[in-house]
């Protein structure tokens, strides 16, 4: 092997201290970063930490495919609705191709959480056409849309317009034939194009209803599901409006003060994406507490006055609005003027993160699919604090039984080692810190046994330079030529080891999601900081401790005595007869 030349060997062994500067200059300089950050400490991942783990999957919807583009909105609308929440540590990722993983730490509400992660958010603004209460404890209003005294009342008593309440007043209860004229009377009205003054008028009997004509199979088919409709039963609930599109006329559900109601709903006037923002606030001015301001899109209160307008003129209940959301009615308010500006107010019986979270869902839109909550984990933080402590005393195992090799093999030389090992795990410790507030990153159980292998990783590459060190020393020479001569030898040897180790840990983050692309990324950190602590803090230190007479010497505690290592005498330059003084006698690498 030739050997280096003279003008870089030179400059190399004439200025190691330079070098050290730079990387202590290094971590210096990284360490007041990360101190002026005020994140002193690696953000901890929610197996560590403590916290929720959701795991959803994604079902087909109308008219939605479950591809790429659809799931990462899903990811985006649920990172900016948890993130609503005041949660800026929450993980949102997708895990295969119909899978989503949301990771919530401690300290957050994990019911509304979910609520927010697992709810679509398809929102529409609907025209009342019949209510009433169903349940055994449910009072027994008229279904009838009449503008007579036996009205339903507004289950969601949200307020109008003016924010007032809306009124009640119960009646005996509808026979099937009255509920059935109800119906049809309603639909008959919202089929035709004078549907706001016929509503006006008291309801007659229709022909469908009294027996006098026949009606259409879809009227039948929506009387038949109206009057069956059970809103206590849970499965009748998410069934109610299972494949309706927004201009069918369909049923729903909605409960207040713990009673279901059954509505009747015309096609939707105003849909989601119309609304531009929503607020929750409370209404410090009269008695409704907590309520959702709504600002639509210009088209949106476009469609919004003209719905209400139309609605206004109607008698109760048809001068009510369903919102439903998810195919359940969340506030059914009725309307006495039309609402013009491009505003409205959702408001009800609402607690304050019930309002905030309804706000939260209309602020930042509809999931583009639905998703099943497959499987909710929690990790307590005691839970999390056990698996850190087992975590770094692993660690501290590793390292001791390393230094104790180090010790007993290479002797001085295991100072270099040690000065190297501490270096790196300065360094991993620092931008570990920076990189949470930076990019996210969390250092979680696999994380720390990346960190821990990379012990290893860095080990192997201070004994592959001795060894070299230590050949040349066997050769005959001595430790300042040795110590040059082998770094060339070392330099690829441990290049291509570091390289097949960043190439492993890259393909494992590529191909891989979750947690387990913590342990890849810990790898691939620490694999280049290997090879930036090897170039620059344990070539240059090698450089300088072979000018020290303890090592130059080969003391028998330097790990680098000649005669243990067995070496050969010194070369000799050697004269050929009749020619020039000959080079010295080297054994040719293999």
């Amino acid at each position: 092997m030739a050997a280096p030349k003279k003008g870089r060997s030179a400059s190399a062994q004439s200025k190691p201290g330079r070098t050290l500067a730079l990387i202590l200059i290094a971590i210096v300089g990284l360490t007041g970063g990360m101190f002026a950050s005020g994140h002193t400490t690696p953000r901890l991942g929610i197996d560590l930490a403590g916290g929720t783990s959701i795991m959803l999957e994604a079902k087909a919807d109308q008219g939605s495919a479950i591809n790429k583009a659809n799931m990462d909105t899903a990811v985006d609308i649920m990172n900016r609705r948890v993130n609503g929440l005041g949660v800026s540590e929450a993980e949102v990722q997708t895990q295969g191709d119909r899978n989503i993983i949301v990771n919530i730490p401690k300290g957050t509400n994990s019911a509304e959480a979910r609520k927010q992660v697992g709810t679509t958010a398809k929102l529409y603004f609907r025209p009342v056409l019949a209510q009433e209460a169903t349940g055994s404890a449910a009072p027994s209003p008229s279904a009838s849309p009449s503008g007579s005294s036996s009205a339903s009342p507004s289950p969601s008593a949200s307020a109008s317009a003016k924010g007032e309440k809306a009124t009640s007043s119960s009646s005996p209860s509808a026979s099937a034939t009255a509920q059935g004229r109800a119906v049809a009377d309603a639909l008959k009205a919202d089929a035709t194009p004078s549907a706001a003054a016929g509503a006006k008028a008291k309801a007659s009997p229709s022909p469908s209803a009294s027996g006098g004509g026949t009606a259409s199979p879809e009227v039948t088919a929506l009387q038949a599901k109206y009057a069956a409709l059970d809103c206590t039963n849970k499965k009748t609930r998410a069934a109610a409006s299972a494949g309706v599109k927004p201009g069918d006329t369909t049923v729903a559900c909605g409960q207040v003060d713990n009673v279901w109601y059954k509505y009747l709903l015309g096609p939707a006037a105003v849909d989601g994406t119309d609304v531009k923002k929503a607020a929750a606030v409370f209404d410090t001015q009269g008695a409704a507490g907590w309520q959702v301001n709504m600002t639509f899109t210009k088209s949106g209160g476009k469609k919004f006055a003209d719905i209400t307008g139309k609605l206004a003129q109607n008698q109760q209940p048809q001068n009510e609005f369903g919102i439903v959301l998810d195919g359940e009615v969340v506030s059914s308010p009725f309307v006495q003027s039309a609402i013009t500006g491009g505003q409205a107010q959702i408001s009800g019986s609402f607690k304050q993160e019930e309002a905030q979270g309804l706000a939260n869902m209309l602020s930042y839109g509809a999931l583009p699919l639905t998703f099943k909550e497959m499987s909710t984990n929690t990790v307590t933080a005691a839970l999390g604090t056990d698996q850190l402590h087992a975590g770094l005393l692993a660690g501290a195992i590793g390292l001791a039984l390393v230094v104790i090799y180090l010790v007993a093999y290479y002797r001085g030389l295991a100072l270099v080692a040690l000065a190297s090992l501490l270096v790196s795990a300065a360094l991993t410790y620092v931008l570990m810190a920076l990189l949470g507030p930076a990019i996210g990153f969390a250092l979680n159980l696999p994380a720390v046994c990346g960190a821990i292998v990379a012990i290893g990783i860095t080990a192997d590459s201070f004994i592959v330079y001795f060894e070299r060190v230590r050949d040349e020393i066997r050769e005959g020479r001595t430790l300042r030529p040795a110590v040059e001569r082998a770094w060339p030898r070392a330099r690829r040897t441990i290049l291509v080891s570091d390289f097949v180790s960043f190439l492993a840990a890259a393909v494992l983050f590529i191909v891989t999601v979750g947690k387990v692309q913590g342990f890849a990324f810990t790898l691939g950190l620490t694999t280049v900081l290997d090879v930036v602590v090897v170039f620059f803090f344990t070539k240059p230190l090698m450089t300088l401790i072979a000018r020290r007479k303890f090592f130059a010497n080969g003391h028998k505690w330097s790990g680098l005595d000649p005669k243990s290592l067995g070496a050969q005498p010194p070369l000799r330059r050697t004269r050929r007869p009749g020619g020039p003084v000959a080079g010295p006698v080297e054994t040719k690498e293999a």
